[in-house]
């Protein structure tokens, strides 16, 4: 995985509740093996109708927010099942963190082993993010993972709070085996060590 340490990216809004996994990447697309590919297919049945045109009026469909790399969402993101495709997705489709008021206890741990930032802030909090986001085509946010605050070009700063292991799993870029694999010396001295049978 890639190092997080600070990111200004353009801003969209999926302004919806128990936004679910179903809805994030849908059943009839998880047949892939591979971790790539799933970004065209985020949140199919709100971008396309079912004759395949396009729902003009859901965000990812409009033109300012193309490119977008933090996506702003409200309470219990990610929840349903415990697919791990609905992050490949986002992060495929370009989004390097998710700000919500509360998610899916699964989704959220597998944001972090994907390399995806999900941060928790108040309901009021979320809400001015919204206002912000619409009022102001091409609106951004940098967010600054080595010092856990998120600021804007008007002065906003919000700081958040993250679990310090998780933070520094992505600072690190590290997954669970990129974890496992900094103790590799020991690991081989022991393999090493080991009577062959």
């Amino acid at each position: 995985m890639e190092e997080f340490k600070q990111l200004t990216g353009l801003v969209a809004p999926v302004d919806r509740v128990n936004v679910d996994t179903d809805a994030i990447i849908p059943k009839q697309f998880l047949k892939r093996i591979e971790r790539s590919g799933f970004g065209q297919f985020l949140f199919f049945e709100w971008r396309w109708d079912e004759k395949g045109n396009v729902i003009s009026d859901f965000s990812l469909n409009q033109p300012r927010y193309q490119g977008a790399e933090v996506l702003v969402s409200r309470a219990n993101f990610g929840c349903g099942s415990s697919r791990e495709h609905a992050p490949w997705a986002i992060l495929d489709y370009g989004f390097k963190v998710i700000i919500a008021p509360s998610y899916a206890d699964i989704f959220y741990n597998n944001c972090f082993k994907n390399g995806i930032l999900p941060i928790r802030l108040s309901e009021e909090q979320v809400e001015d993010l919204f206002k912000r986001t619409t009022a102001t085509e091409g609106y951004k946010l940098t967010i600054d993972l080595e010092n856990k605050k998120i600021t804007d070009n008007a002065g906003l700063e919000i700081a958040f709070d993250l679990d310090e292991h998780r933070r520094q799993f992505l600072l690190q870029g590290l997954d669970d085996i990129g974890l496992t694999l900094q103790h590799e010396d020991k690991i081989t001295a022991y393999e090493a060590s080991r009577v062959a049978y």
